[in-house]
């Protein structure tokens, strides 16, 4: 089934202008959808406005917007002022500038369109992407729809362009604000780390090899309670409080537990995994541990 194009817009590259057509990138399947049910009669329950004052149910017809400038003090505004303040869509993409990609981090990536040709764009449409790709640049704009102003990140991809919707940054938090406490690391404790992303490390990354399990088991629920089979509940666990571990024995026994569960690449050089299973054999001394450190000292 072909994609359906949202929009038909421009993508502004200095004085050259490339119509393009705007599709939807992803699907959302966030979670299957439930509805609230009067428990009594099992129909659907309606959502209603009450006045925080007066107790009373107020229509659509009789509600305004506002703006909390204060505790309780608001300011309003009308539809007509509020059309008034939306930005006026152009149907232009207008780059302002190229930067390498990776020096957006993906923290700031919103949702994702893809771009393709319009009537008359395919030769200004592939030179764009290839000159992207030749230099291993992005392209940086701005783009308005729906009342708003976005700015966007036109990358190349195999086949064509990509739209990255960017979040601006006040709407980016700093990692610095959730206070993270410094933690010396062990030169041995680091080594056998490496040795374990080294072990269970791929090529490339492979979004089908991930389902939603809890959509699975949902919609294996809901199919089984149509058919009129009951539910089993398990009984609740106890929550487990936060334990205290041995870092390096946990190391150790993650790299024992998934040992040999990947092949080694084929490569005329030694492989990563190969280099581990030597190490495992042969451990260097700068991996003993402090007890083991602390026995020789006592017998020299």
């Amino acid at each position: 089934m072909a994609a359906r194009a949202l929009a038909s817009v421009t993508v502004s590259f200095g004085m050259v202008s490339i119509p393009v057509k705007l599709y939807t990138a992803t699907q959302a399947q966030a979670g299957v959808s439930f509805n609230l049910l009067h428990a009594g009669c099992g129909s659907r329950l309606k959502q209603q406005y009450l006045c925080a004052r007066e107790g009373v149910v107020v229509e659509r017809a009789d509600m305004v917007k506002g703006y909390e400038f204060a505790k309780d003090q608001y300011v309003t505004f009308t539809p007509e002022e509020l059309k008034e303040l939306e930005e006026k869509g152009t149907q232009t993409i207008e780059i302002s500038e190229f930067v390498p990609a990776e020096s957006i981090d993906p923290i700031y990536y919103d949702k994702a369109y893809f771009l393709g040709p319009d009537k008359g764009g395919a030769k200004p449409y592939a030179l764009l992407a290839e000159s992207m790709r030749q230099t291993h640049q992005t392209a940086i704009g701005r783009y308005a729809a729906r009342g708003k102003q976005y700015i966007v990140q036109l990358r190349a991809v195999p086949g064509g362009l990509v739209m990255q919707q960017l979040l601006y940054a006040p709407e980016v938090r700093a990692l610095a604000d959730i206070g993270i406490e410094e933690a010396p690391v062990r030169d041995s404790e680091l080594a056998l780390a490496k040795q374990l992303i080294a072990q269970i490390s791929s090529e490339q990354f492979n979004p089908g090899a991930y389902e939603d399990d809890v959509r699975k088991r949902i919609e294996a629920a809901v199919q089984k309670k149509v058919e009129g089979e009951e539910i089993a509940v398990s009984p609740s666990a106890p929550e487990a409080g936060a334990q205290v571990i041995d870092l390096m024995e946990a190391l150790r026994a993650s790299l024992e537990k998934t040992a040999g569960k990947r092949a080694p690449p084929k490569t005329a050089a030694a492989s990563p995994a190969t280099e581990i299973k030597a190490a495992q054999r042969k451990p260097p001394k700068k991996i003993a541990t402090e007890p083991e450190t602390r026995r020789k000292a006592a017998k020299r």
